[in-house]
């Protein structure tokens, strides 16, 4: 029997009405999602509570892990409300931002907004971007409670639209009072990520870990990368990877704030800085947003997922394409078949990552090393790891390989979290109710029956020495598949 094609690249998806039913999730789990993400921008409490019981249960039916991702609405900056819902602007207008003007009072010279220090974070010449981008203003005047510009380029205006400051510079706090009151409701989610929506610093996050832990809540946080004074300063970009699970390149609020020329860059950047500090990312906004309306991707599309993927990223994300889209189980196959597509090349499965860097630990000598036997030694068609925290296995998937990492636990919390590891396989394998001596060929036999292996293949096994313990896997074996 031929083994099954395991695509590496994780799959997120965001759910809306489009996905929320539970013949839709069920499609979508069989389509490839691998982690679904709840837009807490929409949606009540409970909405989303109702949403990931189904996730669970439609999971729990197809035998398989999936993640659970609540997103944080964050500080996101806006304009009012107009009293006709939208304006026109021209090139050479001009228009007001005036802290002063009624919620619902806006026109065609003016709006109000929800955002008291603007006037203080501006200054004349500065280029305000509405409508991520697509209205661009210059600031001629700043006074004490508005702050008056011409318009450079024009369009349609709704309300409640975003509103950023070319280069960055408009920050508020990443942890809002409804961020406040969401982090209270997920009790009742229980999530296995949470993302932090606009982090300016490491604090962001352990505030974050701190009011979860309060309602013993343990999720992986992941740090959205948005603002571009973080990307400006390496010390603070380290300093917030360092205190999370990972990032999501944000590219939406991000690329409005640096420019899409070197939001290329910069986006590669990321996901090297952060494999390289053993942290997961995400890549997301507009990876494949015509399908949104159509079956097929663009070519454009399909390149954007493969070069993402070709950088390492762990998981590429679908938002309005699942959440609101006409196609939602189109548009993950379509990203599926991208990824599959990009795998095949050989840059993505080689890596020099830490090829001339000392190992800190057994259990980090080990990871590596399995890695590296495993591309150098054909006949070796996985690793399994036997696994208690998920250490080892996101350790391996930091360096390239064609091979998957089959990680094998008892906890589910711990495969759960690896649902968003680049080529890891997340399944359940209680090695305690083995013999010690029969557990190596307990777990080939599992593998084999489940159709990962061949007879004929050999699989490269990791485990401690002392099982059930966690941090202590020091034993690498290549084992036949008889």
């Amino acid at each position: 029997m031929t083994p099954k094609l395991i695509r590496r690249t994780k799959i997120v998806a965001t759910v809306g009405p489009a996905s929320e039913s539970s013949d839709m999730i069920a499609r979508l789990i069989g389509a490839g999602v691998n982690v679904f993400r709840l837009n807490f921008s929409h949606g009540t409490a409970q909405q989303h509570a109702s949403v990931a019981a189904r996730i669970r249960k439609q999971a729990n039916i197809a035998g398989v892990y999936v993640g659970i991702l609540a997103d944080l609405q964050g500080p996101k900056i806006r304009i009012s409300n107009f009293r006709q819902g939208s304006v026109e602007l021209s090139a050479g207008d001009r228009f007001r931002l005036d802290l002063d003007l009624g919620e619902d009072d806006g026109d065609i010279r003016a709006v109000g907004l929800n955002y008291e220090e603007l006037c203080s974070s501006v200054t004349r010449g500065d280029t305000l971007l509405l409508d991520d981008g697509r209205i661009r203003l210059r600031v001629d005047d700043v006074e004490s409670s508005a702050v008056d510009c011409s318009v450079l380029v024009g369009g349609t205006l709704s309300s409640r639209k975003g509103i950023n400051r070319l280069g960055g510079g408009l920050a508020a706090p990443a942890l809002t009072p409804k961020d406040l009151t969401d982090i209270d409701s997920l009790a009742e989610v229980r999530p296995d990520f949470v993302a932090v929506s606009f982090v300016s610093s490491a604090d962001d996050i352990l505030q974050t870990r701190e009011l979860l832990a309060q309602h013993d809540l343990h999720p992986a946080i992941i740090a959205k990368i948005e603002r571009a004074e973080v990307v400006a300063d390496e010390s603070i970009l380290d300093g917030i990877l360092l205190a999370s699970s990972g990032i999501m390149v944000a590219r939406g609020d991000l690329g409005v704030e640096v420019g899409d020329a070197q939001l290329i860059g910069i986006q590669k950047e990321l996901i090297s800085r952060a494999r390289r500090m053993d942290r997961v990312v995400i890549t997301a906004t507009q990876m494949m947003e015509s399908m949104i309306n159509s079956r097929l991707p663009t070519r454009a599309e399909v390149f954007d997922v493969a070069n993402a993927v070709l950088d390492g990223t762990d998981a590429v994300m679908l938002s309005a394409e699942t959440a609101v889209g006409k196609f939602p189980v189109d548009v993950v196959n379509a990203m599926s078949e991208a990824a599959l597509g990009a795998e095949r090349q050989p840059v993505a499965r080689t890596s020099r990552y830490r090829l001339n860097q000392e190992f800190a630990s057994a259990q980090e000598t080990i990871a590596m090393s399995a890695i590296y036997a495993a591309n150098h030694y054909s006949n070796v068609r996985g690793i399994a790891c036997l696994t208690e925290s998920g250490t080892t296995p996101l350790l391996m998937s930091r360096l390239s390989s064609g091979r998957p990492i089959f990680a094998l636990s008892h906890l589910g919390e711990t495969l759960q979290k690896l649902c968003l590891c680049r080529g890891v396989v997340p399944l359940f394998f209680d090695a305690s109710v083995f013999d010690p001596a029969e557990v190596e060929a307990s777990a080939i036999e599992f593998l084999l029956d489940g159709g990962y292996l061949g007879k004929g293949d050999s699989i490269l096994l990791t485990r401690g020495e002392v099982m059930g313990a966690a941090g202590s896997t020091n034993i690498m074996k290549i084992l036949p598949v008889a």
